[in-house]
């Protein structure tokens, strides 16, 4: 029920979306006695939409998620293992297509194999089952190993956690299936922007992981100034904002903002 909603909230507040159905409920309201508070929103949604689009709002917040964890420092040691946090490709699509189906998080996937080929004795844990809502997909974690596992990598270096369908469960699953032990030195392999939250989650499980961030989308604070960020930028990054408030207001993550 609360991965339902969650789902349906998130859709539904997602920047793109709300602002469009502010303006279409504006253009209804153009028909009616109330056609002056229509015209209100019709250009207050096409303004915020300028906004989202046009200005550096979408870099900004990205920004703040992607710098809050530095690059892992490999000096203190070889990891014992690697948990991978599923995004990188899209299960309804692959099922329908018969192909693993990447996305533009691809480098969750590309980064891994590059990891375990540098540390051939490190475990290799891919986190994510099936989360659309609607489409039935396969599981995102038996397509990665199948397609780790043409890229070259064996099969039996990687566990498949895929009972997971959001951050929280990435988390708690993924402990229970590989016991981490009092001293071993675990990665934590998901996108820049998602660190944050993931880091929390896993925190919160119990799980002692180090940040491994890839698949940045903004070249850093040089991007503050840059404009025509684009919708996509912004969707990404109020979503992210909005699911750390949410996973700290309901008990899913050890902080609000975690950090290093």
């Amino acid at each position: 029920m609360f991965f339902a909603l969650a789902k349906i909230v998130g859709f539904v507040l997602l920047p793109s979306n709300l602002l469009i159905a502010l303006g279409l409920v504006g253009a209804v309201l153009l028909l009616t006695r109330f056609a002056r508070a229509g015209r209100f929103l019709m250009v207050a949604s096409l303004l915020l939409l300028a906004v989202a689009a046009f200005s550096p709002l979408g870099n900004t917040l990205l920004i703040a998620l992607e710098d809050r964890f530095p690059p892992w420092d490999p000096a203190p040691g070889e990891p014992a293992g690697i948990v991978v946090l599923g995004g990188a490709i899209t299960p309804d699509v692959a099922a329908a297509r018969g192909e693993q189906a990447l996305n533009e998080a691809a480098e969750r996937v590309t980064a891994t194999l590059a990891l375990a080929r540098r540390y051939p004795n490190a475990r290799i844990v891919y986190s994510g089952g099936d989360a659309s809502l609607l489409a039935a997909g396969a599981d995102e974690a038996e397509l990665a190993a199948q397609l780790l596992n043409r890229l070259g990598l064996p099969r039996t270096r990687i566990l498949l956690e895929a009972r997971s369908r959001n951050t929280a469960e990435n988390a708690s699953f993924s402990k229970a299936l590989v016991a981490p032990k009092e001293g071993e030195r675990w990665l934590l392999l998901t996108s820049a922007w998602h660190m944050p939250r993931a880091m929390g989650a896993f925190r919160n499980a119990g799980f002692a992981v180090e940040a491994y961030p890839v698949d940045w989308r903004t070249r850093g604070r040089q991007d503050l100034v840059t404009p025509l960020a684009g919708l996509p930028r912004t969707d990404v990054a109020i979503r992210e904002w909005a699911g750390l408030l949410a996973y700290r207001l309901t008990g899913r993550s050890s902080a609000l903002f975690p950090g290093p």
